[in-house]
């Protein structure tokens, strides 16, 4: 489906869910409340309704501004192309803090990072942990718009059917990926062009795990590792216990056109209960901390070759497990 066909769907469709929503919602936060006071606890329905509130209010005012971005400095009025690019940027980033900012203090969340100086300059690799799709946030808020190191992102194609993300995402330099297209090495060559022109304020962002980590898809993953991996990454990956083994496809390619960017490995926890409705429901997310880690591993400290590498990748992927379990025991 071309970008055009599904906007034609999905940008009616979010007009009318959140102008329903904002219509019904004096009765829908006192249902939560009722609901809330008979089961006790955290108040959590009211909290999930009052941020679905703040997430279709931002989704509708990303989408006016991207059109308004686009009136008044896009191309096609003379604006130079690195200007259109840099509002665009300036616009996620106030998109993702503020949706970022309003989990916080809808939740009670507290969040502490480690770390971060080692984030610039770039440009920079950046591989990343994924338990919910409230980590997508982190990036941006910490890295672009504390450090000023604009991401390039690798993200599955189904983000694309959020309307916001779509406009904004296509105009940017990102690559949505399919995941089991059987076109891999056209996807990692899309991939690999996010490479192409990094400055010191740019970078490139991945989850090598391809998907949110919950226990049941550890054990997936696991075996079929089992079945296509050498023996020696066969226990290597039996080792990791609150994340994914990671998929070598996109990171390896990165690392094969990468000339001079370090890699940033970032690992958090604290978000799991994000990645649940029912977990979200239940409160399991009200007053969590969140813990964001940071380090760096220079150009010069990556090894050549795909083997070698691939032993690396799996090296820091269990310093990034050892650390969650520090603070953080199997959950999902």
């Amino acid at each position: 489906m071309n970008a055009w066909t599904r906007r034609a769907i999905t940008l009616p469709v979010l007009a009318l869910v959140t102008s329903s929503w904002l219509l019904l919602l004096p009765l829908t936060l006192a249902v939560a409340a009722i609901a809330d006071l008979v089961r006790g606890g955290p108040w959590p329905l009211l909290r999930c309704a009052a941020y679905l509130t703040l997430y279709l209010v931002c989704e509708v005012v990303g989408v006016v501004a991207a059109f308004g971005l686009w009136l008044v400095s896009g191309t096609w009025m003379g604006a130079s192309r690195t200007t259109f690019l840099r509002r665009n940027v300036a616009l996620q980033t106030w998109w993702a803090n503020l949706l970022y900012r309003g989990a916080e203090r809808l939740f009670a969340l507290r969040t502490e990072v480690e770390n971060d100086a080692v984030l610039s300059p770039g440009p920079i690799i950046v591989f990343i942990r994924h338990v919910s799709q409230a980590d997508t946030l982190i990036p941006v808020v910490y890295i672009t718009r504390r450090h000023g190191i604009a991401l390039r992102f690798v993200l599955k194609r189904e983000l694309l059917w959020d309307p916001c993300l779509d406009i904004v995402g296509h105009r940017l330099p990102n690559a949505f990926v399919q995941r089991g297209s059987g076109e891999s090495a056209r996807e990692i060559a899309a991939v690999q062009r996010l490479m192409d022109d990094l400055g010191p304020h740019d970078g490139v962002l991945i989850y090598p795990e391809g998907t949110r980590f919950t226990p049941a898809k550890r054990l997936r993953v696991l075996e079929k590792v089992a079945v296509q991996a050498d023996p020696s990454i066969v226990e290597r990956a039996r080792r990791l216990a609150n994340v994914l083994p990671p998929h070598p496809g996109g990171p390896l390619g990165l690392l094969e056109r990468n000339r001079e960017a370090d890699v940033i490995f970032c690992a958090h926890t604290g978000l799991e209960a994000a990645g649940s409705p029912s977990a979200l429901v239940a409160g399991r997310l009200v007053g969590s901390t969140v813990r964001v880690r940071f380090w760096r591993v220079s150009r010069a400290d990556i090894p050549d070759g795909s083997a070698a590498r691939i032993a690396w990748l799996y090296e820091q992927w269990q310093r990034l497990d050892d650390w969650i379990a520090e603070g953080n025991p199997l959950s999902g």
